[in-house]
């Protein structure tokens, strides 16, 4: 296999980050930034598969509107016509070889989520412990730049062991652990920053989001980008889901 020189210069600066002692969310982001040079593509998603729940949580986005990824957790996960079909390849796959685009460009999870952020020439991997969903990389492309090729694939095959290893790695040495949310025992979120505890701890006690703002001295739209940052690291999409997490972990 041909590699040029900035291949071979990014598929070492990639190799290199996966060995590093990381999260996996950070594993994900920065392997994401990678990819679209590598692949001069222009947007990319990640997200992690809940078998239990039946849905992807953990969302990684780059190059992507937050409300538009908002449409997908809520509405577009369940009426997405190409990622299973992917996800069970379990290898670099064009989105195309599972559907032509011309059929894509048909369905609504195209016209009213896809092309929202112009995505339009996409390419899976979906990574696997077993049958253990690890994490999954999908990047996408503007129409104007083609579709990717048998090259790009091999490309991201070529990464796929590295990728695996570091986030079953990271996922081995997560520590287990509660830590306080305003006064309750709550999960492990070490990501969370000290305000987005304050809002989290404010929605477990039931506060409106306009409760919370005039409580902190913020707008509201702050109170809900906290909320989604909130959401996006502990990989869940709605309120009550939050307060569960707390009750669930509250210590007896």
């Amino acid at each position: 296999m041909y590699l040029s020189g900035s291949e071979q210069h990014t598929l070492r600066s990639i190799f290199s980050l996966l060995a590093e002692d990381q999260s996996e969310r950070e594993i994900r982001e920065r392997t994401g930034w990678a990819l679209l040079d590598l692949l001069r593509a222009d947007q990319f998603a990640s997200f992690v598969w809940d078998a239990a729940s039946d849905t992807f949580g953990g969302r990684v986005a780059l190059n992507m509107d937050p409300a538009n990824l908002d449409r997908y957790t809520r509405w577009h996960q369940y009426h997405d016509p190409i990622t299973f079909v992917l996800q069970a390849r379990r290898h670099a796959t064009r989105v195309t070889e599972v559907m032509p685009q011309r059929n894509l460009m048909r369905t609504a999870f195209f016209t009213d989520f896809l092309s929202r952020d112009g995505l339009h020439w996409g390419m899976n991997l979906h990574a696997f412990h077993g049958d253990r969903a690890l994490g999954d990389l999908r990047i996408w492309r503007r129409r104007d730049r083609g579709d990717f090729s048998e090259h790009d694939k091999a490309l991201l095959d070529l990464i796929e062991p590295a990728f695996v290893g570091a986030l079953h790695r990271a996922q081995r040495s997560a520590p287990v652990k509660t830590v306080s949310l305003a006064g309750e025992a709550a999960p492990a979120w070490p990501r969370l920053s000290e305000r987005e505890r304050e809002v989290a701890a404010a929605v477990c006690q039931g506060l409106t989001d306009k409760d919370i703002a005039r409580r902190m001295g913020v707008g509201v739209p702050t109170i809900r980008t906290y909320l989604r940052r909130i959401f996006d690291k502990l990989g869940i999409d709605r309120r009550a889901a939050l307060a569960g997490l707390a009750g669930r972990d509250r210590p007896s």
